[in-house]
């Protein structure tokens, strides 16, 4: 013990001399010191060995920076420029001097006041482009990372790691709200257990972030960047990618913005298509929930250390699950008021245009046409309609409400769907979306950058076939406003 408190004080007594001469602003984490410097930040590691990190040996100090300038470039490449060696003594170091390294410090490039996306949402200047970038960085970042070869987070862990986290945020709680939570946590893990199995052996497991809450997440010159991942503990970082966006959905959520959280969720399951996981997503921003919660609640930030609280309970909640599908031509404006009823209601959105072109190997903004492929077909259209459907029934099993976004012009089509929804027993309603002909036309001959390829010959063969709301659809219909 004395030792580790001399290692300490010989590190701080470092630290500060540094602060001194680079003229730094300090901060200070349970596991790190950083210096701001210019333009500059230095994050030096503390000598510590705590149950989830062993940062006690200069070797291993050396192995992390360098695990962590490595890990962080594949979300923040302009962030992290190298690892520094500090030589000299404690009261007088230098920089890559000459000698002997007695320390390593992350060397990263600084970034402006304001930039967090937990500064911008508090400043109600974080908008859909930013949460978008995100989704797209994440995806992107995800689909192109290497399945885990074994479970590094098993259920056993996962089970252990949120109880010991709701053991830890204990003090915010109600006895009886205590009690729900643990009975939640054991009984959800013993049912995902298969699930999280399965998802380890399809390739969902990967090398991810693994901290993804908002004061990690960063508007840079070039771009939306993630920074700072977990780099210590391979339980932690080996996550089902489920995991991993479930901390930033979970954050906005539980900082009053579901609206965001639901429009960034969406966004990444347009592009990974990972539908299937979502009956995992509770458990995750239920964890993740509990971990800021404790976090917070150590810093002495109560209120919104409650917040976290509030959003663990809230995950937890049975949800209401229903069934909305769109009605309408090309142009009308399907998408657009989907993704107003997504975020409205916590709802994830289906997009015919977008899983059509998955289910033929291509991504939502490629050109089927410039492919040689022909994916609008009747048989193509059948099989489209099922996808969408056969999707939906597991969102809502999930207990997730479902907008499907597409046409549904034929009464076969909706009548489908409702079937759907009256076997699951959840509520049902078909968004009716019109516009004059004139604007369908212009909508369409400006349309860019969509995962939609109608044109004006395609508007007017689907005019042709398109069979109204019966008086018995009428009952489910809602006017689009």
């Amino acid at each position: 013990m004395h030792n580790a408190e001399s290692h300490m004080e010989e590190a701080l007594t470092l630290v500060q001399a540094l602060a001194r001469q680079l003229r730094a602003e300090l901060i200070e984490t349970h596991i790190s010191w950083v210096l701001l410097a210019g333009e500059t930040a230095y994050k030096i590691k503390k000598p510590v060995h705590l149950p989830f990190v062993d940062y006690s040996t200069l070797a291993a100090r050396r192995h992390f920076c360098e695990e962590e300038v490595r890990l962080n470039r594949r979300l923040a490449p302009s962030l992290y420029l190298g690892v520094t060696r500090i030589t000299g003594t404690c009261l007088s170091p230098t920089l890559d001097g000459p000698g002997a390294p007695i320390e390593y410090a992350v060397r990263m490039r600084r970034f402006p006041h304001g930039s967090l996306f937990s500064e911008r949402l508090e400043r109600q200047t974080l908008g859909h482009t930013e949460l978008d970038a995100l989704a797209a960085l994440l995806a992107q970042f995800h689909l192109g990372s290497s399945p885990a070869a074994e479970a590094f987070a098993t259920a056993k862990h996962r089970r252990a790691v949120a109880l010991a986290a709701l053991d830890g945020a204990a003090p915010l709680f109600l006895p009886s709200a205590l009690e729900s939570l643990h009975t939640w946590i054991e009984t959800s893990a013993a049912a995902l257990t298969p699930r999280w199995d399965q998802r380890l052996a399809q390739g969902h497991v990967r090398q991810c972030h693994g901290d993804l809450h908002l004061d990690n997440v960063v508007l840079l010159d070039e771009g939306v960047a993630a920074f700072d991942c977990i780099e210590f503990d391979p339980a932690l970082s080996w996550i089902d990618v489920i995991d991993d966006i479930a901390f930033a959905v979970m954050d906005l959520a539980a900082r009053g913005r579901r609206d965001f959280a639901f429009r960034l969720l969406n966004a990444w399951l347009d592009r990974t298509g990972d539908h299937a996981g979502l009956d995992c997503l509770a458990f995750a921003c239920v964890y993740r929930a509990l971990v800021r919660a404790q976090v917070e609640h150590m810093r002495g930030r109560v209120p919104m250390a409650r917040q976290y609280a509030e959003a663990a309970l809230s995950w937890a909640q049975p949800r209401q699950p229903h069934l909305y599908i769109t009605n309408g031509l090309p142009g009308s404006g399907k998408t657009f008021q989907s993704q107003r009823l997504l975020e409205r209601e916590g709802a994830i959105r289906l997009r015919s245009d977008v899983e059509r072109k998955r289910l033929f190997g291509l991504g939502a903004l490629d050109d089927s046409h410039a492919k040689g492929l022909d994916i609008y077909s009747a048989q193509a259209t059948a099989r489209t309609y099922a996808h969408l459907l056969a999707t939906a029934r597991s969102v809502l099993a999930a207990g997730y409400p479902v907008v499907i976004d597409a046409a549904f012009l034929l009464r076969g089509e909706r009548a489908a769907a409702r079937a759907l929804a009256d076997s699951m027993n959840v509520r049902f309603s078909i968004v009716v979306c019109q516009a004059p002909p004139s604007v369908l036309e212009e909508r369409l001959r400006l349309r860019q950058g969509d995962a939609s390829e109608a044109d004006g010959n395609v508007l007017a063969q689907l005019r042709s076939v398109a069979q109204p709301l019966d008086d018995d659809e009428m009952k489910h219909a809602l006017e689009a406003s």
